[in-house]
């Protein structure tokens, strides 16, 4: 097991339905919001990153995608995954 991945479990488990949960709409919402948020640190330094500021292109729409599912799927868990996470607003 690498260390992102020993991370990324204890770090998003509350958004896992069980413990082994790695994807669920929700954890996987989290875990590309934390890759959003480390790939947009990185290009503040390094502008000129095209292949990350590419990745980070491919994981917003993932994200993005996700959103959609979940509000499609369960209004009420998507409204309490967006206060959680600090997204839209």
């Amino acid at each position: 097991m690498s260390k992102n991945e020993i991370n990324s479990k204890s770090k998003f488990s509350q958004f896992a339905q069980s413990e082994n949960d790695t994807g669920s709409a929700q954890f996987q919402i989290a875990v590309f919001s934390e890759r959003i948020k480390n790939l947009t640190e990185h290009l503040k330094n390094h502008k000129n990153d095209q292949h990350s500021r590419k990745g980070l292109m491919v994981i917003v729409g993932k994200r993005k995608r996700l959103l959609n599912y979940l509000f499609k799927k369960n209004k009420e868990e998507y409204k309490s995954l967006i206060k959680e996470l600090g997204l839209r607003g």
